[in-house]
């Protein structure tokens, strides 16, 4: 009996079949790929996107881990955050006030200025020190509405409430004057009764300053000599990770980590100015709601 031959038409038809069809499902998918591409959904991770892979305490790529589109780089006014440390964590928001803010925030302080102090630990009042020569005064919170906007601009920014604010204090720095490496928070009980710690400072740069004047961390951790900025800083401003002022720019910096303890990497301090004057203005935010 002869035996039945198994056709092979069958399977080859089969085996075609599921080729066209995976064939098909790959043209589709690159299709779709392609389209989200174009539109701005996806995008392809280049060289210079380095934020993921960098360290946290790596300092190279840190005036360009914020991408810059073209509207930003055509209108100069474009408010836009840069990352500058997490030992301590610090940021510093670009065109956070304007111009006619800057000026009207000097202007309003120039009547009431005088001769900086610091706070006693013992009484918590006001003393004089060598270690801060500037001039300067307070603005109570809220006392018009466009320190208030300022406020509300702060409190947005920084997730902390108007309420959580002590008032702004608007200072002068001339040729020569500085205020030596400190922290924000306190070392005693007495100035935590309103209000409890200080939780972070947001220093508000009122003018640029020609030469000196920096804001530096002495004890940030990085490779603090990376930042672009490094050639154009004082000896001062090189002795830790520095910020020149620029007016408009704003500096938010905590002194204390996410786990509610004090953070030593935020010592900091104004180098002396050289050449020009520097206005800037302070806003430190507290724990819980601060009563004057």
């Amino acid at each position: 009996m002869a035996k039945a031959r198994q056709s092979r038409v069958g399977p080859r038809r089969s085996s075609r079949a599921s080729w066209t069809l995976t064939l098909t499902l790959l043209l589709t998918c690159t299709f779709l790929i392609l389209i989200l591409l174009v539109l701005g959904i996806l995008s392809i991770p280049n060289a210079n996107s380095s934020s993921a892979l960098s360290k946290p305490n790596d300092l190279n790529s840190i005036s360009r881990n914020i991408h810059i589109t073209q509207a930003e780089q055509d209108d100069p006014g474009e408010r836009w955050v840069e990352i500058i440390s997490w030992e301590p964590r610090a940021f510093l928001y670009h065109n956070f006030l304007t111009k006619e803010e800057c000026e009207y925030l000097i202007n309003i302080a120039k009547p009431n200025m005088h001769k900086s102090a610091v706070v006693d630990s013992e009484t918590g009042k006001s003393k004089d020190s060598r270690v801060r020569t500037s001039s300067g005064t307070f603005l109570a919170r809220g006392r018009d509405q466009i320190v208030k906007n300022i406020e509300k601009r702060i409190a947005d920014f920084t997730f902390i409430p108007v309420e959580h604010g002590e008032g702004l204090q608007v200072l002068h720095y001339e040729v020569g004057q500085k205020y030596e490496p400190h922290f924000d928070y306190f070392m005693d009980n007495f100035n935590t009764k309103s209000g409890g710690q200080r939780i972070a400072t947001m220093l508000m740069y009122l003018s640029d300053v020609e030469e000196g004047g920096e804001t530096v961390f002495p004890d940030a951790k990085g490779n603090i000599s990376s930042v672009p900025w490094w050639n154009e800083l004082s000896d001062c401003g090189k002795k830790g990770l520095s910020i020149k002022p620029k007016m408009g720019d704003a500096l938010l910096f905590w002194s204390m980590k996410p786990d509610a303890t004090l953070d030593p990497s935020s010592l900091h301090g104004g180098c002396p100015v050289i050449k020009g004057n520097k206005w800037s203005c302070t806003k430190w935010m507290r724990v819980h709601e601060y009563k004057s």
